[in-house]
């Protein structure tokens, strides 16, 4: 079995959700060594996420971040962790919706996604700043 490990810094995005697949292929080409294995991409932060959705029409992504907006509303009066601002629970909140890693079969050398699916990096703050990930692969 061979194992690979890379650890990714994305610089600052704006809030959104954003397709990270490329850099993920590009940071860890020794998926091409594995003809049956795993992918694991894990977002080292608790107010950004990663999940797997479409990656061809970008309204799918706008349509994401207005529904995690309405859903999980800032400057509730309830939220007790506020100190980082109006946008940090709820990204906390949001980060734990979603979760922290994504988990990808590999097959033949290539991440077994489906046509129409990408790795989203699931950024919550107005200024996250930059966001570690790391990339684990295994297989045979």
């Amino acid at each position: 079995m061979k194992i690979f490990q890379q650890n990714i810094t994305f610089r600052e995005r704006r809030r959104g959700f954003h397709l990270i697949t490329n850099d993920i292929l590009q940071a860890m080409p020794q998926i091409s060594e594995i003809s049956a294995g795993m992918c694991q991409v894990f977002i080292q932060h608790t107010s950004a996420s990663l999940t797997i959705n479409e990656n061809a029409d970008p309204t799918v992504r706008k349509d994401f971040e207005m529904y995690f907006n309405k859903t999980v509303k800032e400057n509730d009066p309830d939220y007790q962790h506020d100190y980082e601002g109006s946008d940090d629970m709820p990204a906390h909140l949001k980060a734990s919706l979603l979760g922290s890693s994504v988990m990808i079969p590999i097959q033949n050398g290539r991440l077994a996604l489906g046509t129409w699916q990408g790795i989203y990096l699931c950024e919550h703050r107005d200024r996250g700043g930059a966001r570690g990930v790391v990339v684990t692969v295994w297989g045979v």
